[in-house]
């Protein structure tokens, strides 16, 4: 029997790890999903359990290139950002991968805004408005800042930070786990990490004066693959992308009028490839910031922590409920009216005067709440709401197809 050639995508967030084969029409074939629960860092804090993922990640693969009905072509990767894991020099993690909620201290904050310039310490935005956070495209967000997460081990774990060979972004760290080849890649580079400065391009100079960058990865372009052999069979291996950027790709290639997209999931990023102006001190403080594509190109991007919200709130609407279901549903339409309030108030950041954005489409969980989506059609009267489905997408999750289709033009 003859196989059918597909594309295996390995989509990874913060929840749901996720198996995707698409055929050679970016169509979903197969599809996978499993979850597990967190384990915890030396200090206690609560972390992914990388032993657990790279098991899922190992076997994830094994089953896709085993598989008795489909032969796989390209292996690629999408991960959630801000999140390193830590390599040494066998090649295994010499350290938890550190949840970027994890408390950053306020000393470490202290000395590096004093050594850096830039923040006023003791205000109540403390940090906001500091020259390196626009630089860097960044709000000062602590260990949401991908970069102070090495900052913070430098000097707070030298032993730890010692054993470094290399930092690796999830998404490269997963692919590192296939090719055994390290590289950095400028989309998870790029997502709020204050690591690069957007004005010169490149690595900020606190990077270099810390030496950081000694233990970061060659960058390399987003669509760069890895070609690896598999009993025989000839296999281009990628290099993964942070997971918002990957789920612009389908509508970069496919609209060709100023969208915005509001990729929702743990975080609701709202994201405008077509706003190409600085930041602001002002949008800072407002929790904007700066992503990168798979081009290498700025998109103005705000976020809120909604689907968090979304999870805590459904669970204490059925802890506190008291079985009627009218009950249940007046909390629960509160809970979805707050969120979408606040969406509103964020994805206007993005679009901002800009009428020729006549498209807000809708991906990843929200997209299939009716609620939120009849409550952003009021809100926005002028604009088309579209949810990532009745787009034509098979799935609500753009994040697997967008790291699929990185590669339809390439040979």
């Amino acid at each position: 029997m003859t196989k059918r050639p597909i594309i295996a995508i390995l989509d990874i967030g913060k929840t749901n790890k996720k198996l995707f084969f698409f055929d050679e029409q970016y169509n979903v074939v197969f599809e996978k999903s499993e979850e597990f629960e967190e384990t915890t860092d030396e200090d206690g804090d609560p972390c992914e359990d990388i032993d657990k993922l790279t098991a899922w990640v190992l076997a994830a693969v094994d089953f896709a290139l085993n598989h008795a009905v489909f032969d796989v072509k390209i292996i690629n990767f999408a991960a959630y950002g801000a999140s390193f894991v830590l390599i040494g020099e066998d090649g295994k993690p010499v350290a938890p991968l550190y949840n970027y909620l994890k408390p950053f201290p306020n000393e470490l904050k202290e000395r590096f805004y004093q050594k850096y310039e830039g923040e006023t310490i003791g205000r109540h935005s403390a940090g906001q408005h500091s020259t390196i956070a626009k630089q860097t495209a960044s709000p000062v967000l602590g260990n949401l800042n991908s970069g102070m997460q090495l900052y913070r081990l430098k000097y707070a774990k030298p032993d730890i930070f010692n054993k470094v060979k290399y930092a690796l972004h999830l998404p490269q760290y997963v692919s590192y786990l296939i090719t055994k080849q390290a590289f950095s890649e400028l989309t998870s580079i790029g997502c709020h990490t204050q690591l690069w400065d957007f004005e010169k391009n490149d690595y900020h100079n606190w990077v270099k004066n810390e030496k950081i960058d000694c233990i970061l990865a060659p960058i390399v372009p987003s669509d760069k693959t890895t070609e690896m052999f598999f009993e025989g069979r000839k296999i281009k291996v990628g290099v993964g992308l942070h997971d918002s950027s990957a789920a612009l790709i389908p509508y970069l290639m496919r609209e060709d009028k100023p969208f915005v997209l509001i990729s929702t999931g743990t975080w609701c990023i709202s994201l405008n490839p077509f706003n190409h102006n600085a930041l602001t001190h002002e949008d800072l403080t407002k929790d904007c910031l700066c992503f990168m594509s798979y081009e290498g190109k700025s998109v103005k991007a705000s976020r809120i922590f909604a689907g968090n919200k979304h999870s805590v709130g459904l669970k204490q609407i059925t802890k506190d409920s008291d079985g009627l279901l009218p009950t249940e549903t007046i909390a629960y339409k509160k809970l979805i009216e707050e969120i979408v309030n606040e969406q509103v108030s964020s994805t206007k950041l993005v679009i901002e005067d800009n009428e020729n954005i006549k498209t807000i489409f809708v991906d990843g969980g929200f997209a299939k709440n009716d609620k939120y989506i009849q409550l952003l059609k009021i809100s926005f009267p002028n604009i088309k709401i579209v949810a990532a489905e009745a787009a034509g997408w098979q799935s609500a999750q753009a994040t697997a197809l967008g790291a699929a289709l990185i590669y339809k033009n390439k040979p």
